[in-house]
């Protein structure tokens, strides 16, 4: 048996029982819900820093992210007109 298969079953033999272990933490009401509740604070804190953000970037009159994604949309759209209308010129 080479090195590289002595390696690979140690390693495969490792893989298993941590992702056993893991598995078992993870399904833990004692682990889930304090991860739970960080989550939850997480999104919230990102939410009031995208809202602060947008504020202060409207308030010296430049465009926020909205209003980016808004003008990228529409953008868009007058792309695909235009090339619809191409293809309908070439026939």
């Amino acid at each position: 048996m080479s090195v590289y298969d002595t390696w690979k079953r140690g390693f495969n033999a490792w893989e298993k029982a941590t992702a056993e272990a893991f598995e078992n933490l993870l399904r833990n009401p004692a682990v889930l819900t304090p991860a739970g509740a960080m989550l939850s604070a997480a999104t919230r804190a990102k939410a009031a820093s995208d809202r602060a953000a947008a504020r202060f970037w409207g308030s010296w009159g430049l465009s926020t992210k909205r209003d980016q994604e808004r003008v990228l949309h529409k953008l868009n759209q007058l792309e695909s007109r235009l090339l619809d209308l191409a293809e309908e010129l070439e026939d």
